[in-house]
């Protein structure tokens, strides 16, 4: 018996750090929303009791440090499943590039679990095991577009975004969302981005307010780091991209453009500056 799982990519439209928690997370505000760009899973059944990866990359583990293998195995012990299962990924997702590829797979591998051995376990108690995982998992488990607060296991579900294309470009580097985070001093964020405003633009289907809204206080450190991100941010602004920010921890940079004219453009000016480009839809 076979599940077929999609895993989209997810975008931050703003992420906001306010301060550090006692536990060592980050206490965060960010609205984050899907786009068209997915991993594809395939679940096979087997009698005998192991996890097995496979994909066509190979630049991803297949072991224990695989968030879907750990999504996996959490469902099994916690569930005492005693089947296995093969599970395959078609990567199409950039990895470590703030798109929560890897949750999405976690995300993805819980749903198909579930209909596969037909565990019946309620969307929330998979979001709480998704919180195990990471903190994008929750997120993932549903998709659409959420308001996330906490560490961004907390969501409250709001309108998806107006119909837009996103470019989506990430530079030849990967980044650690840890480096990242442990760098970021809440008490000297200056500027912050305003979730209320964000989400009532989306709610009000305005395109031009969503691009106004759209901010990251991760960008500061991230582009100290890696000043490539500033020089495609800037490049892509200068193609004619109506809004543009980095997702998440980065590397990658969307922009968000409401004419499909444009796309084209936009897409080859910059595969100048990298190879991994694409041209998605956000999902309604």
């Amino acid at each position: 018996m076979k599940m077929y799982e999609k895993a989209p990519a997810k975008i931050n439209l703003m992420l906001d750090v306010l301060h550090k928690r006692a536990d060592g997370f980050h206490e965060v505000e960010m609205i984050m929303t899907m786009v068209d760009l997915a991993d594809r899973l395939e679940l096979s059944e087997l009698k005998r009791d192991s996890i097995i990866i496979s994909s066509q990359a190979g630049y991803i583990p297949l072991d224990e440090k695989n968030l879907a293998f750990q999504a996996a195995r959490l469902i099994k012990d916690r569930y005492n499943v005693r089947n296995g299962v093969h599970i395959h990924l078609d990567k199409r997702i950039p990895v470590a590039a703030g798109l929560a590829g890897g949750s999405s797979d976690a995300a993805a591998t819980l749903r198909g679990l579930n209909r596969l051995w037909r565990l019946g376990i309620p969307v929330q108690e998979l979001q709480e095991l998704g919180a195990e995982l990471g903190s994008d998992v929750p997120f993932c488990v549903t998709g659409g577009t959420a308001l996330a607060t906490g560490r961004g296991e907390r969501l409250t579900r709001i309108t998806n975004p107006p119909q837009m294309w996103v470019i989506l470009a990430k530079p030849p580097i990967n980044v650690s969302t840890a480096e990242v985070y442990g760098r970021v001093r809440a008490s000297s964020i200056t500027v912050h981005p305003s979730a209320l405003q964000m989400q009532q633009a989306i709610e009000a289907g305005d395109f031009a307010g969503v691009c106004a809204g759209l901010g990251n206080v991760l960008e500061d450190v991230t582009l100290k780091l890696h000043p490539e991100v500033q020089q495609l941010k800037e490049a892509m602004l200068k193609l004619g991209a109506d809004g543009v920010l980095m997702s998440g921890s980065g590397p990658t940079v969307f922009g968000l453009v409401s004419k499909q004219s444009k796309v084209a453009r936009i897409y080859n000016g910059l595969r100048g500056f990298c190879k991994e480009v694409y041209a998605v839809r956000s999902l309604s």
